[in-house]
């Protein structure tokens, strides 16, 4: 698997573990983030605000956030 470009700080519990159970871990945190930032569980807990009207529909969002900032009286809410 790919390793992504970000930085983790993991707070270990037992300070005597192997540097291939610390790999391991990271690993495992990497694999379950990963599945935590797809872009369907990201349109899933968002809805985007536009002037009129309130979508859900991932194609929408996904296309308003290609851009570093909303068009005006757009808006991204988080539903959590």
């Amino acid at each position: 698997m790919k390793m992504p470009n970000r930085d983790l700080l993991v707070l270990l519990k037992n300070e005597y573990m192997s540097q291939s159970a610390i790999d391991h871990e990271v690993e495992c945190l990497n694999h379950i983030l990963h599945d935590a930032e797809s872009n369907e569980h990201f349109c899933i807990a968002h809805e985007l605000v536009e002037r009129n009207y309130i979508t859900s529909r991932a194609k929408k969002i996904l296309k308003a956030i290609r851009y570093t900032e909303l068009k005006p009286f757009q808006f991204l809410i988080n539903k959590n």
